[in-house]
């Protein structure tokens, strides 16, 4: 829900005590600003809460409310994380890169299907889920699964964070949300957010956080982006932390958190550290949202630490999740090839090829993917069919889709070990 504020004039900051649930190996001196608070007052009435509220939630809405400040981090000298937590990122930078170069360069399709599964998996921290088979469906236009189709929109905004990874500013970010929410919420997109906006609660008295008011926002974005192209600070630490302060700032009115992680990916790629792939850091992530969370009230209080330390663990986790994806489509591409009755140089390859980045197509998508007749294309795709790599799902004559099984299936269980040891 956004509500919205008047620019009422700070009485008192409220500074929140530092919590530092690490403990380095050797005494560090940690040195990261906390958030502090200014009191604001709701210039409306809701309507829900005053109908459904309770009397103590009612009351509450009357009084005033705070508002997060998010601390200016441009200029801070340097973030200083333990040594232990700084060697731990530099192994997660040297695995990104060492995954990047050799999935990305051996299997030329697992940059799409790395990122659809990476999209899905922070829909689903945004508990925003669907299954493969409905995903893949929704990429070729079937809109009976909201859900799918949200994640779609995820997937959208992630190829545009990969595609503006060069210049990161204002306006890269902005589109990025505008890809993932112009379809549903374009009033919402084209700008950052004009209203407040609270994470949690029956109202934005009881919230478990409240992030800037608006009229904070321009600012802190403007010195976040400063941050971000500093080029003194090491990449997995830099994206770490601006990942926190951007959910901080919580700068539109929704789809913060799946933007925030797109903007990781970008970071990645703008510095380098990845050039052929998304790594599913998302679903590493995924097994224990919990700690996820607790991590950026860790960051609002004054210590990076715990979110640099958790996106390394992630980035572990998501890398071996990822090898064993590649593994079973390698398995699974293997087996067609025993499966097919093709020459070598048919169309029928060309589509199974096509599938591995599509799971779910139609003839015109294979048409349109791949400049072939729809003749050919239809005839192709009858000899996946026959070998059993592909399965009709449509039910009807015109405007059939058929679905690869074993794909959709590869990437259900990548989403299942992602999630085995989610907190509850």
């Amino acid at each position: 829900m956004i509500f919205h504020t008047d620019t009422y004039v700070t009485k008192c900051l409220y500074t929140v005590p530092v919590k530092t649930p690490h403990t380095p190996k050797t005494p560090e001196v940690l040195l990261w600003p906390s958030i502090t608070y200014e009191e604001r007052r709701l210039d409306y009435v809701d309507e829900e809460l005053e109908t459904y509220g309770s009397n103590r939630d009612r009351k509450l809405s009357k009084g005033l409310y705070r508002a997060a400040i998010a601390s200016e981090i441009a200029d801070i000298p340097s973030i200083d994380v333990p040594s232990d937590v700084a060697a731990l990122a530099a192994e997660a930078s040297v695995e990104i890169a060492r995954f990047d170069q050799g999935i990305g360069s051996e299997f030329a399709n697992f940059a799409s299907i790395l990122l659809r599964s990476e999209s899905a998996s922070s829909s689903q921290i945004e508990n925003l889920t669907a299954g493969a088979k409905a995903i893949a469906l929704a990429e070729i236009g079937d809109t009976s699964k909201r859900n799918a189709s949200i994640i779609v929109a995820n997937s959208t905004a992630m190829n545009r964070a990969l595609a503006l990874a060069d210049r990161l500013d204002q306006e890269s970010i902005i589109s990025m949300h505008e890809a993932l929410l112009g379809g549903t919420n374009p009033e919402w997109t084209g700008h950052w957010r004009s209203e407040q906006v609270r994470i949690g609660g029956a109202s934005i008295h009881t919230a478990r956080f409240v992030p800037p008011h608006q009229d904070r926002v321009p600012a802190a974005m403007t010195d976040l982006i400063k941050f971000i192209h500093r080029l003194d600070v090491p990449t997995f630490e830099m994206a770490a932390v601006a990942h926190a302060q951007f959910e901080t700032i919580h700068p539109f009115p929704d789809g913060n958190g799946r933007v925030g992680r797109a903007l990781i990916h970008a970071m990645f790629k703008n510095r380098e550290l990845t050039q052929n792939v998304t790594v599913p850091v998302s679903a590493g992530l995924l097994s224990d949202t919990n700690a996820y969370f607790e991590s950026l009230n860790d960051y609002r209080q004054g210590n990076p630490v715990t979110i640099v330390e958790l996106m390394a663990h992630a980035t572990f986790a998501s890398i071996d999740n990822g090898r064993q994806l590649a593994e079973d489509l390698r398995g699974y591409e293997e087996d067609w090839r025993g499966r097919m009755r093709a020459r070598s140089d048919s169309s029928a390859w060309k589509v199974a090829n096509l599938v591995l980045r599509h799971p779910a197509i139609n003839s015109s998508l294979v048409q349109r993917e791949l400049s072939l007749a729809q003749r050919v294309a239809d005839r192709s795709i009858g000899q996946l069919v026959d070998a059993g790599i592909l399965t009709e799902v449509s039910g009807y004559k015109r405007n059939r889709r058929w679905v690869a099984t074993e794909v959709v299936s590869a990437m259900d269980d990548f989403a299942k070990r992602a999630g085995q040891r989610r907190s509850r």
